[in-house]
Parts: structure tokens; C-alpha cells; sequence
């Protein structure tokens, strides 16, 4: 005796963005995250003191290309400077993904402002800085699943 295979129709699935699907240099659109508080003894302490460090993990949201980062602690200026570094390596990205914490609302603030002082006084920088600027776009309040591949539970 054979079964009847019941037959569902499936909804069809959604079209990626294009930035996710169109190949590019890799870390063009990058997702950025935070990951830990891990405790790190350093090797050559005598008394082993545990040091708190996090990761900043960026994502290549093409290529799933991953860029792993140690800071401090999580304040805006740890970041930025984990940022440079990161474009000193990899050079800079497009647009880059975040969600809402108060460590890339801040840094968003902070980078925004320098163009704007840097805007004013000088043309030849300011059409430099506008040149190479980079959309930063956040994820809703709340929702991770919106983050795509960048996003770490």
C-alpha cells in the first residue's frame, strides 16, 4: 500500500538585500557586534590577575568573513579606536550594521560630529571625509532577528 503524501504549498521566501548578495571587496557591508566579558590571564604574570576583555566581532555580511577584535570594556572610545584598527587592516566599509547599544549610538555621535567640525573650516578635507563616508544603519529597538548574520545570542 502506498501513502498519500500530503502536498503543502510553502509561502515563497524573501529576496536577500541587494548589499548581502551583490559581490563586492570583502567587509563592504559589515555587522558589528559585541561579544563577552571573558577573563584573560596574561602569561608571563606571576600572580595570574584575571583582565576583563571583550570582543568586537565584524561581520563581512556577503561572504560571512569574520574580523574578531579585543577591547576593554565597552565604552565609545574603545570602540572607535577597535574601528580604526579594523580599517587599517581590512580598509573601510560602505555601510556598517549595528544594533542600538549605547557603545555604537555614542560612536555614531562622536564620528558624526568630527566630519561636521572637519565640514566647516576646510573643503578639500570636508569633500575628502564625504567621499569616504559610511552609512551606519541600526537595527530596531529589541529586534536581533533584523540583524542578519551580525548578530550574536
Amino acid at each position: 500500500m502506498c501513502k498519500k503524501q500530503a502536498s503543502f504549498n510553502l509561502p515563497n521566501k524573501g529576496d536577500l538585500p541587494t548589499d548581502r548578495v551583490t559581490p563586492n571587496h570583502v567587509f563592504n557591508v559589515t555587522g558589528i557586534d559585541f561579544a563577552g566579558l571573558f577573563f584573560l590571564k596574561f602569561k608571563n604574570q606571576r600572580k595570574g590577575v584575571l583582565n576583563k576583555v571583550y570582543v568586537v566581532i565584524y561581520v563581512c555580511l556577503c561572504t560571512k568573513t569574520l574580523h574578531l577584535d579585543f577591547v576593554t570594556d565597552q565604552t565609545s572610545d574603545c570602540f572607535i579606536a577597535s574601528l580604526k584598527r579594523f580599517f587599517g587592516r581590512r580598509g573601510n566599509c560602505a555601510k556598517i550594521l549595528t544594533d542600538n547599544s549605547k557603545t555604537f549610538v555614542g560612536a555614531d555621535k562622536e564620528i558624526k560630529f568630527s566630519y561636521n567640525h572637519v565640514n566647516s573650516p576646510d573643503q578639500c578635507i570636508s569633500e575628502f571625509l564625504i567621499s569616504e563616508s559610511i552609512e551606519w544603519k541600526f537595527i530596531p529597538p529589541k529586534s536581533p532577528n533584523l540583524g542578519g548574520g551580525s548578530e550574536v545570542v
